[in-house]
């Protein structure tokens, strides 16, 4: 009989996503004449980009012809995609060598994988509320995390406790759930704690390309040596609409140069990239060849369209918000909307209230942690019409039905 890891036994019942799935799926088999909108899960509805959908069939065609076909490509991705980040970074303030840029399907399996360069015992600080994987991947391995407090005092933006050390400290910004976005200065301080604890800052930027506010920062390599104490996983997913098509990337800094419990030293761009070309293939060239004209003049104009499109979507939930007089967080550097559930009401009761009087589904904070539980997340990921006749509902509702707020 196997020996099984018995951390599975730590994890929830269930993964947030998959009971707001199951809850949705029960309720649309008991009312099927009901039309449900759904502002809950990150996912996109614009289409790729032109330029995208032409890279697409140009590397279907070259891997249709012998004098042009590829089969394993490297581990760390091509050389055509790593060069058009290294050159994104530069024109956004931060320099990223090519050689620090690994080629993913995903910022949530690379945040999930590298869990597997640290060793036990480490001091894990993980903010609350937080995106689950953080905190689902290392009960999965069994670390212990120390929760660091997100809440309205400090408009979702916790900052470092200097009387605490840390080994490794999780930071998503602009953050999902809350939408909140950390500013240079308060990421520096991040970045200082780091470097004075000798810790690792794992920075999710997936949500970069969503930042409009001038000053605020794109990536944490734009503070002062954050390569000494940074990795920055990223995502096409939301830029670019690659929730479908899959690709992200992973920057390691080679300045990543920690000591062993015996006094070698160990590189976490090495150990990385070893972990890489032992347990992943590599990211297919197709999709490479089209996340590489994201990049490009041209992808980065028709990407900003449809974020543009997506901005229009938060604005009507936030003007909606504020004539009922919700109180929320993000919407302007995000596409998610944090909002206060009205009447203190938990936010799994909030879900079901909205699922079956107005058949509105969005996601309940409760599942992004303890400071989550009174808090409910909207996304702007809708298309206008839905999102527009979400907010009519909503407008219907607590007009007809009016609550303390």
């Amino acid at each position: 009989m196997p020996k099984l890891n018995e951390n599975y036994l730590n994890l929830k019942e269930s993964y947030l996503f998959s009971e707001i799935a199951h809850r949705t799926a029960s309720y649309i088999k008991e009312n099927p004449d009901k039309p449900l909108i759904r502002l809950g899960i990150g996912d996109v509805t614009r289409p790729l980009c032109e330029c995208v959908v032409k890279a697409l069939h140009e590397g279907a065609e070259e891997m249709g012809k012998t004098e042009t076909f590829r089969g394993y490509g490297p581990e760390q991705g091509y050389v055509q995609i790593r060069q058009a980040i290294s050159d994104y970074y530069k024109r956004h303030g931060a320099a990223v060598d090519i050689e620090s840029i690994f080629i993913s399907d995903g910022a949530k399996s690379d945040t999930g994988n590298i869990t597997e360069l640290f060793g036990k015992g480490n001091r894990i600080l993980i903010p609350d509320p937080v995106y689950p994987v953080y905190v689902d991947s290392n009960v999965m391995c069994g670390n212990a995390v120390t929760y660091i407090e997100g809440n309205e005092e400090n408009a979702f933006l916790p900052m470092p406790d200097w009387s605490v050390a840390a080994d490794i400290i999780y930071i998503c910004s602009p953050n999902n759930p809350t939408g909140a976005c950390y500013s240079t200065e308060q990421l520096q301080e991040w970045v200082d704690y780091a470097l004075k604890n000798k810790a690792v800052i794992l920075f999710d930027a997936a949500y970069e390309a969503f930042i409009s506010r001038p000053g605020l920062p794109r990536s944490i390599y734009q503070c002062k040596g954050a390569k000494r104490c940074a990795i920055e996983f990223c995502s096409l997913s939301k830029t670019a609409g690659f929730t479908g098509t899959r690709c992200g990337y992973t920057i390691v800094p080679k300045e990543l140069v920690f000591k062993s419990s015996t006094g070698k030293k160990m590189s976490l761009n090495a150990m990385w990239n070893r972990r890489q070309s032992t347990k992943y293939n590599g990211t297919s060239y197709i999709v490479q060849k089209a996340a590489a004209a994201v990049f490009t003049e041209q992808g980065e104009r028709e990407c900003r369209e449809n974020l543009e499109y997506y901005r229009g979507n938060a604005k009507i939930i936030m003007n909606t918000l504020t004539d009922l007089g919700i109180s929320f967080f993000g919407g302007v550097n995000s596409p998610y909307i944090w909002l206060k559930c009205p009447n203190n009401m938990d936010s799994w009761d909030f879900f079901d209230f909205l699922l079956n009087k107005i058949q509105v589904v969005g996601t309940p904070g409760g599942g992004f942690g303890e400071n989550g539980r009174k808090y409910f997340r909207l996304t702007s990921f809708g298309t206008h019409e839905n999102t527009a006749e979400a907010m009519k509902r909503f407008h219907s509702l607590f007009f007809s039905e009016p609550i303390d707020k």
